[in-house]
């Protein structure tokens, strides 16, 4: 350590939010560049290179080959494929001398498929599953958490190909199975969660999510069954039609009631509709107005009706639009569109076959026959009895309101419970969108022509450094698993004669000849407890400490992850830190 590139810090950095970017910092792993932008230092390049060797093991254990593409690549395999323009302001877009344009990958299909294309050309090449571990980018609109979320970033990303759809389901278990064996080996702990494939498209889509309260993603978990989702991918269960009151709806003066609690309030206190009380937030239809931009850049108002006492869910909003973007109404936009009075906005204008023309979708609750408290499109005036199917008709379903704890689960109607993750691999059949696009085919067993199916399997190298760091942590530092940490050991020669100072080194030395990776603390002007400090923040999973001791002819051996002690005999030392390492 004494010519080590390293510089521990004693406070946390100003803009750390989670404990993986505090630590990462603290311990001099990596340091900031640019927001989102972060430079890796000698133990933290260390970590990651033994992350991505993990991966890189077990997809050629898999029988998966590797290739590498470059990251700076032409626009023209991104225009046909439209994603160009779908990634939007995602994209780092530049031109060169030429005035050519080109983009930073922040994903590799074209790239893939038209490698494959060029290759291959019957069903008897097939199936193949290539990989690469690659540098991504993407320009993160908020880059947050240190390397949790980054606009550089390294991926192992890798694509399956198969000339049937059987073909297609066995790809995908054995990356499954892959992806299972090298999250093990890197010591996390992970859920797999059924998830939307969003503009990826695709059929079956699942998440490896490592469960952390400072993850970005919601998941829930049913407590009664096998259920796992990220909230994305929750369905409700439908509502089979029911028989509403048959009574006309009726409009009543609601005045200063824009919002869900005021109606319900006045609802209550009102004599004209306190027979039908009590009023709970449960029993209105909400009308939440939105503006929804396609990917060419046209835009258009979208409506969705949901239960009052629900909030849409931008995340799962978004989830079943990809690839277009929503964003909520605002003053300028009710100004354009007269008709949608904000606060008073009822269903019965609404929908494409309406005067209004202004799609309308509603979640699953809002099933027909139900019957609700909504809107009259008046100022100051909401109906009642509005009947789903009668009183109005919408253009769809969808996906979009809050998940809740204690939700039904939609396989067994359990309680679902919600958690915090962080993704660390996505897996897609992604089935022949790319290959129809390239016209990648190939000749079957009879000689025709068949379009090919694909897979996409995708692990966040980096972020999963971060998301162990989560895991793996206490109050005073990081604890590494020893699959990943930069050494085995760590040796703390805690003290300044040269008695200590030699016998640190020797032992050491031994313990390298030994086959484990050493990390020596010999600095002279730091203190024991200086040392000590630098020991525990760093997080290496067994620290040998030479020092008053060795005069008895003793070390201590500290267990990082569980915090046991003991002392050995000098003379037994290596064989005591050997088999601590590799028991």
């Amino acid at each position: 350590m004494s010519t080590l590139f390293l510089r521990t810090l004693r406070d946390d950095p100003a803009d750390a939010e989670v404990p993986s970017h505090r630590l990462l910092v603290r311990a001099g792993y990596v340091r900031r560049i640019a927001p989102g932008i972060f430079s890796w230092l000698p133990l933290g390049y260390q970590v990651l290179r033994n992350v991505e060797q993990i991966v890189r093991d077990q997809m050629v254990e898999a029988g998966f080959q590797e290739v590498h593409f470059p990251a700076l690549l032409p626009r023209e395999a991104y225009d046909t494929t439209g994603r160009w323009d779908e990634f939007g302001d995602g994209l780092f877009r530049l031109k060169d001398r030429k005035d050519a344009d080109y983009l930073l990958g922040p994903t590799h299909e074209e790239m893939f498929t038209q490698l494959v294309k060029s290759e291959y050309s019957s069903y008897k090449d097939l199936p193949v599953s290539l990989f690469q571990i690659q540098t991504k980018y993407r320009d993160e609109a908020r880059p947050r958490a240190g390397i949790l979320r980054g606009r550089e970033f390294l991926m192992k990303d890798s694509y399956s190909f198969d000339s049937t759809d059987e073909g297609l389901a066995t790809s995908y278990g054995q990356h499954r199975d892959a992806y299972i064996k090298t999250f093990d080996d890197l010591g996390l702990d992970y859920v797999i969660v059924s998830a939307t494939s969003g503009a990826m498209g695709g059929s079956a889509s699942e998440e490896f999510l490592a469960p952390c309260e400072h993850g970005e993603d919601t998941f829930v978990r049913c407590q009664n069954c096998d259920y796992a989702a990220n909230v994305e991918a929750v369905t409700t269960p439908v509502a089979p039609d029911i028989s509403a009151d048959t009574s006309e709806q009726r409009v009543v003066d609601t005045p200063d009631c824009e919002t869900i609690d005021a109606l319900v309030e006045f609802a209550n206190a009102s004599p004209e509709m306190e027979s039908l009380s009590p009023w709970v937030a449960a029993d209105t239809l909400k009308n939440v107005v939105l503006m929804v931009t396609e990917p060419d850049g046209s835009h258009a108002p979208l409506v969705v009706g949901l239960p009052g006492d629900r909030d849409v869910d931008m995340k799962r909003l978004e989830a079943a639009l990809a690839p277009a973007e929503a964003r909520p109404f605002e003053a300028e936009d009710f100004a354009k569109y007269p008709g949608l009075v904000k606060g008073y906005l009822g269903p019965q204008i609404l929908g494409e076959e309406s005067d209004s023309g202004i799609r309308y979708l509603v979640d699953p609750r809002v099933a027909t026959g139900t019957a609700w408290l909504t809107g009259a499109n008046s100022i100051g005036a909401h109906a009642l009895n509005v009947v789903a199917g009668r009183d109005f008709t919408p253009d769809g379903t969808i996906e979009a309101a809050d998940v809740r704890d204690g939700d039904p689960c939609p396989k067994c109607a359990g309680a679902l419970q919600l958690a915090r993750g962080i993704e660390i691999g996505h897996i897609f059949q992604l089935g022949r969108k790319y290959a129809e696009v390239f016209d990648l085919q190939v000749l079957d067993v009879n000689g025709k022509r068949v379009v090919v199916t694909m897979g996409s399997y995708g692990i966040g190298v980096s972020r999963a450094v971060a998301a162990i760091a989560e895991q793996s942590h206490d109050d005073i530092g990081l604890i590494w698993p020893r699959s990943i940490a930069p050494v085995d050991v760590h040796v703390v020669g805690a003290g300044k004669s040269e008695e200590i100072r030699d016998g640190a080194e020797q032992l050491a030395l031994d313990l390298e000849a030994a086959g484990l990776r050493v990390l020596l603390d010999d600095r002279k002007a730091a203190s024991p407890g200086v040392k000590f400090k630098d020991a525990e923040l760093l997080g290496m999973p067994t620290i040998v400490v030479v020092g008053k001791g060795l005069a008895d002819g003793v070390v201590e051996v500290r267990d990082r992850r569980s915090g046991d002690r003991q002392e050995v005999a000098v003379d037994g030392a290596v064989d005591a830190v050997v088999q601590a390492c590799r028991g």
